[in-house]
């Protein structure tokens, strides 16, 4: 891409070249179309030499003039150090710059005409308002305005590849002090330059020339019909070369951002959410191309919301939530409530340093949950050294008791597993106690105005609870209640223990070491 400074110098090149264009065509306009103004001798080589030499000249001072305008150009790298008033100095003239280079061009070709067309005229002696009007006419408006547009669509295309270094977060349209270049304006103009001036001077010489046929002899006549075909090819030329030219740069300046955007629509679309679309302009498509990146950095903000959120209330809840599919007031559903629990958790944290308690709990209840996860369960909270998981809701699941048990099994391993890694180090062994129960609850959103969570309510989630304390009492690891029992399908072997009264409940309760 380069740099500015870079740019700059090339820009520099656009605007000799296109005031050289303006010069060709200003000296064929005088010599093919309005002879009579400029009433020029036949040219040589000297004329030529001379010509280029004052062209130059001209440039030169030009150059000379702009170089204090366009100085701050030169410490856009420096953007994020300066001082905020030099920093937005720069970004001005930034923007500004295919403006000033047109201008600086305009201001030349308007003292060219009042000097060819007013002062020489006067100095030597011929001044006729007439043939000053039209030789205005002609150096200003006709090769002046060719070149001025050229000069400022050639330089803007050309100047856009780079604005997205000064403005990396775009914000064209803050900066004060900036002409609004609409599209319609720009179309507008062109459509004047390609169109009316054109049809203008071909109507006025057409005009012109039917006067000077009234009452003219047969050779007079068919030199002016012959003169008024050349000066049609010249305009028909001329007119083609400025038509296709500013209507290519209007075209990109309208299709390239354009273009930009939508490649940038199509990496969204892919869920690439890291890019943005460049702001390259002022106009209506640089506020969408704006708009469409403040749409962008919300997606990403929502993004890192929606994945903050998963982590502390789990995916699924985050997605029921998003989708608006968890009722405030709660939804009745049957699930299967999994309660698991350390064993000798007081003693394990008075002989252990706290930092790694917080080591060892991390890394058992992500071992514990990546189980849970991997059968389709979903843990509601982690208390203390107790964990609360649910199969079964808030996405329903025929099967939720199996999975339940399955990752209960899963769970043993992993524990088993983990133990063996702790011994190796030299760390003693945990254990845990999980109870498993199958019904009816009441889950939704639960909590005060400022702060809700995922919660299941019911007798089922008391029962399921009690029935971990049970591991204790029957020295077992994995216990189910008879509901759950009677909702697997015989693969998973269960051993039935003594009906046992729970606190809280005035019926034995009948509950399976899984085995």
């Amino acid at each position: 891409m380069g740099s500015p400074r870079m740019s700059e110098l090339g820009q520099r090149w656009i605007s000799f070249v296109g005031n050289l264009l303006g010069a060709v065509v200003a000296f064929l306009y005088f010599r093919v179309v309005d002879q009579a103004s400029a009433r020029l001798p036949p040219v040589g080589w000297i004329d030529i030499v001379v010509s280029l030499v004052v062209f130059v000249l001209i440039v030169a001072v030009g150059v000379r003039v702009s170089l204090p305008w366009t100085r701050p150009l030169d410490r856009v790298g420096e953007l994020h150090t300066l001082p905020p008033a030099e920093a937005e100095l720069v970004r001005r003239r930034a923007l500004l710059f295919p403006y000033f280079l047109a201008g600086v061009s305009f201001v030349g070709w308007l003292v060219a005409g009042l000097v060819w067309g007013v002062v020489w005229p006067a100095l030597a002696g011929g001044f006729s308002l007439s043939a000053s009007l039209r030789l205005l006419f002609g150096i200003t408006v006709i090769a002046g305005g060719v070149t001025v547009a050229f000069i400022f669509f050639a330089s803007e295309h050309q100047w856009r590849r780079y604005l997205p270094q000064v403005f990396p977060e775009g914000g064209l349209r803050a900066v004060g002090g900036v002409p609004r270049l609409t599209v319609r304006v720009r179309l507008l103009a062109i459509l004047l330059l390609i169109g009316v001036v054109p049809l203008a001077v071909l109507g006025m010489l057409a005009y012109t020339r039917a006067v000077a046929l009234v009452g003219a002899d047969p050779a007079t006549a068919a030199a002016i019909v012959d003169t008024l075909q050349l000066i049609i090819l010249f305009l028909l030329a001329v007119g083609v070369a400025a038509a296709v030219g500013l209507s290519i740069f209007a075209a990109n300046s309208v299709a390239a951002p354009l273009r930009e955007v939508e490649g940038a629509m199509a990496r969204v679309e892919r869920g690439l959410l890291d890019g943005r679309a460049p702001v390259v302009s002022t106009d209506e498509i640089g506020a969408v191309a704006e708009g469409f990146n403040r749409m962008l950095q919300g997606l990403r903000e929502r993004e890192l919301v929606k994945e903050t959120f998963g982590k502390y209330v789990t995916p699924e809840i985050r997605d029921e939530i998003l989708a608006g599919r968890i009722r405030g007031e709660g939804a009745l559903v049957e699930a299967t409530i999994l309660f698991a629990d350390l064993r000798d958790f007081t003693p394990w944290v008075e002989a252990t340093e706290p930092r790694q308690v917080v080591r060892d709990l991390n890394e058992y209840f992500t071992l514990m949950d990546e189980a849970i996860r991997a059968h389709g369960g979903l843990v509601l909270q982690f208390i203390g050294d107790e964990i609360e998981a649910v199969f079964g809701a808030p996405i329903a699941s025929p099967d939720h008791a199996a999975r339940a048990v399955q990752a209960a099994l899963e769970m043993r391993r992993r524990l088993q597993a983990w133990n063996a890694r702790r011994a190796a180090a030299g760390q003693p062994p945990l254990r845990n106690g999980i109870g498993i129960h199958t019904g009816t609850v009441l889950a939704g959103n639960i909590g005060g105005a400022e702060r809700l969570s995922y919660a299941l309510v019911g007798d089922p989630v008391n029962l399921a609870s009690r029935i971990q304390g049970l591991t204790k009492d029957f020295k077992a690891d994995i216990l189910v209640s008879d509901a759950t029992r009677r909702r697997l399908d015989g693969t998973v072997a269960v051993e039935e223990l003594p009906a046992v009264r729970v606190k809280g409940r005035t019926e034995d309760v009948n509950v399976y070491k899984v085995t």
